[in-house]
This record gives structure tokens, C-alpha cells and sequence, in this order.
């Protein structure tokens, strides 16, 4: 006798859904828009078109729950210069990053707030010093810029080098931590 459609199968295991949080924020710098699966970061979209944000959700309509009011809490901390890291589990495992570019970007989530660090001190953290040109095609396509803050990353010469969300965004983001971690250190 078959088995009517839909039915579990006697010893199967039922696979729960993975439950997918898609959302965007007003910030300083404009707008970010975020993915979580599970409740782990894994995509940040930092002043997206309208195209790339179709299906996420102003974070204001969301249901209130205590992990999205922590998380609210955290990026709204992290923009006024309060907080140091926004302290979010993130996975790079739906991007499919893996090898060197996987190795550059658990170095850039390394570098400390406040701080920056050149495209060839990233490469030599992550093993390959020559590979800063990697570095920069990397970062620039940073699937969690701000959580892996490639901000931080910059030329060895006089400029701030590529970014994400563009080079204004990126020097406000520099800028904003330089001046949070000076006003703690007088204050």
C-alpha cells in the first residue's frame, strides 16, 4: 500500500526550516540592510538599491523579540562610538568563501576597533604577504562589512583605499572610531 503524500515516514527525521531574518536599519551613514539565518549575520548590505533589498523588511515593521531589540541595541551602540565590537555570530558558510579569502577575512575581523591596518598586513597575517591584491578583491566583496570590518583595511600610502559602501562611508567609519576611542582615552 503507498503512502499518502506528505506523510513523515515511520523513523524519518523531520529537518526544521532554517528561520531567516531579512531586514534593514537607518544608520548615520545611511541605511544598512541585514541577513541573519538562524540567528547568524550572513549578509550585510551596507546604502543598498532597491533591487538588492526586495523581500527584507524595515527593521521597524519586525516582530519585537529580545534578539532583534539586542541587536538594534548593538548597532545603535556601535554608530554612537559606545561599543567597540557588535559581538554578533556570523558565518561566511552561505557565501561558499573558502581558502585565502576565507584566511583574509577572519584576519580583518582580527584588526581592533579604532585601528587600521594596510592590504599588505592582512595578506601576511593570512600567510600569502604578497597577496594584497587579493586582499583589496576580497574586502571588496565582503559579504559582512561592518561585522568584518574591512573599513579597517586601508593603502600603504596616504589613502583610505576601496570600501564596500564607498570611500565617504569608510572614511565616516574610520573617522567615528578614531574619534570614540581618543574621547575615552581623555575622558
Amino acid at each position: 500500500m503507498a503512502e499518502a503524500q506528505g506523510e513523515v515516514q515511520e523513523g524519518a527525521v523531520e529537518v526544521a526550516e532554517p528561520v531567516v531574518v531579512r531586514f534593514t536599519i537607518p544608520v548615520p551613514v545611511g541605511k544598512i540592510a541585514m541577513e541573519m539565518v538562524d540567528g547568524k549575520v550572513t549578509r550585510v548590505l551596507i546604502n543598498p538599491k532597491k533591487r538588492q533589498i526586495k523581500g527584507f523588511t524595515p527593521f521597524i515593521e519586525l516582530e519585537e523579540t529580545e534578539e532583534l531589540e539586542e541587536l538594534f541595541g548593538r548597532i545603535s551602540e556601535y554608530f554612537a562610538g559606545v561599543r567597540r565590537k557588535l559581538d554578533l555570530g556570523w558565518t561566511l558558510e552561505p557565501a561558499g568563501i573558502t581558502g585565502l579569502p576565507r584566511r583574509i577575512l577572519k584576519e580583518t575581523a582580527k584588526i581592533p576597533y579604532g585601528r587600521t591596518r594596510t592590504y599588505r598586513d592582512v595578506a601576511t597575517a593570512a600567510g600569502q604577504p604578497d597577496a594584497y591584491r587579493v586582499v583589496l578583491a576580497t574586502l571588496i566583496e565582503n559579504p559582512l562589512p561592518l561585522v568584518i570590518p574591512c573599513h579597517r583595511v586601508t593603502t600603504n600610502k596616504s589613502g583610505i583605499g576601496s570600501y564596500i559602501g564607498g570611500k565617504k562611508v569608510k572614511r565616516w567609519l574610520i573617522d567615528m572610531e578614531k574619534r570614540a576611542v581618543k574621547e575615552r582615552t581623555v575622558g
